[in-house]
């Protein structure tokens, strides 16, 4: 039998946006490759997902107080925290295109895979909070609806994979797919870790911003939804 190639991974993945399929994924396949040859696990990369994005939130958030002080350059920290964050991501993108060129897919790893992400944007959340509020007194009301918002991303990333899932905008133009960059998780942790590297004043602004998107979504998801489950009218 011969072994899969990137290729072969790659054609498996299951999209998520513009910058995630044209990187993240791509990054994914050849991860794959890597962890086919050394028989390891699809539930492997997904823990080793969480190790590398909570670790690198958690030393992001350590940080903050040094960045904000200026004993910490913020362009290393936020440069490091860009490869990390998007090796975590591409590992995310593997466990699944190995598990299912190998068969190994099952309910318990799409648990532990969701498992970890919910852990993984928490501790991003509190890591971009965290370096916001070293800067500047940040609202607790923003704190909380900027995680709370967040949330609505992976909530509705769930409910897609069920077999009534629908696109809000089912369009693929490149137009459409550039302005749902800003919900493309690959996209999203370039902007907050590039923030973070040049202008970590302003963080709060870039969370005040992903606030207001993310609701209007969840706003725009609850009416799409509520139209959909209407009975249609009698004509």
């Amino acid at each position: 039998m011969t072994a899969p190639t990137a290729t072969d991974f790659l054609a498996t993945n299951r999209g998520g946006g513009l910058f995630t399929e044209t990187v993240n994924q791509r990054l994914g396949a050849y991860l794959s490759v890597a962890a086919y040859r050394r028989h390891l696990a699809p539930t492997a990369l997904t823990l080793a997902n969480l190790v590398i994005g909570l670790g690198t939130s958690v030393a992001v958030a350590a940080l903050a107080p040094r960045m904000a002080a200026g004993t910490v350059p913020a362009l290393a920290v936020g440069l490091g925290a860009l490869v990390l964050w998007h090796l975590a991501y591409s590992l995310d993108c593997a466990d699944g295109q190995l598990a299912r060129v190998t068969g190994r897919s099952s309910p318990a790893g799409a648990r532990v895979d969701v498992l970890c992400d919910v852990a993984l944007q928490i501790s991003l959340v509190a890591a971009v909070s965290t370096v916001a509020a070293a800067y500047h007194a940040v609202p607790v009301w923003l704190v909380a609806a900027f995680a709370g918002t967040w949330m609505v991303n992976l909530v509705t990333s769930v409910m897609q994979q069920g077999t009534a899932a629908r696109s809000l905008v089912t369009s693929r133009s490149p137009v459409v797919r550039a302005v749902k960059l800003v919900r493309d998780y690959g996209a999203v942790v370039t902007v907050l870790a590039l923030a973070i590297a040049l202008v970590p004043r302003w963080t709060v602004w870039v969370m005040a911003a992903f606030t207001v998107v993310n609701g209007l979504f969840l706003v725009a998801s609850i009416g799409a939804a509520a139209r959909a489950s209407l009975p249609p009218a009698e004509g």
